[in-house]
């Protein structure tokens, strides 16, 4: 995720207006390109390792639920997936059928549940830096004592436009310095992040615990 330095005229690019059509006029072929690599199961096993026996996570951004929805109830977990795209839920609900799974905005979402893990993995970071910078209160309105929260980055502050079925495909990333700043305010602490994982495709990611007892 190669970042363009600052924000663009208007505080984002117009493509990130367009994530949500894109995900749901394309959900079968992210489907089928969405199985994963090596390094996001090292990830999801630092992330199931801070939660207790049995515990109910939530995941933002969920896509299909594979793979790491699927990894983490493997692991004896219970998962609520959230998601834009109603054609990617369908295929989760098939495939995962005793998940929960709920169409909704993670930016508006207020489900009136804690949780003790909290993911947003490869869907954080399609949010503009301003939806960014409001999700750490809904992670923290979600988040049970010393829940686990996990989601991706960029590695620096900006904004970058890949592209998916030969569309335009938004990300962007705060600073470092800002999310650690973030995550304190609404109490968490870092437990573990790598800019640009090499045993990861590059992830950047952030791993942290809530600190309310």
């Amino acid at each position: 995720m190669q970042l363009t330095p600052g924000a663009v005229q208007d505080g984002m690019h117009p493509s990130a207006a367009n994530i949500i059509s894109l995900y749901r006029r394309h959900a079968q072929a992210w489907h089928k390109r969405r199985q994963g690599i090596p390094g996001e199961a090292i990830w999801m096993d630092r992330f199931t390792a801070l939660l207790p026996a049995q515990a109910h996570v939530l995941d933002l951004g969920c896509g299909t639920g594979v793979p790491n929805a699927r990894h983490i109830i493997g692991q004896g977990h219970a998962v609520t997936g959230v998601d834009t795209s109603p054609e990617l839920l369908a295929i989760a609900t098939t495939g995962l059928p005793d998940a929960t799974w709920i169409t909704a905005d993670m930016r508006s979402l207020a489900l009136d549940i804690q949780f003790a893990g909290i993911l947003a993995w490869h869907s954080f970071f399609h949010l503009s830096q301003d939806d960014q910078r409001a999700m750490f209160a809904v992670f923290q309105r979600h988040a049970a004592p010393g829940a686990a929260l996990m989601f991706t980055s960029g590695p620096s502050d900006g904004e970058a436009i890949g592209t998916f079925e030969g569309e335009p495909l938004y990300h962007a990333s705060l600073d470092p310095d800002e999310y650690r700043s973030f995550l304190t305010h609404h109490g968490f602490a870092v437990i573990k992040h790598i800019a640009e994982d090499p045993d990861c495709g590059g992830a950047t990611v952030w791993l942290a615990q809530s600190q309310a007892t």
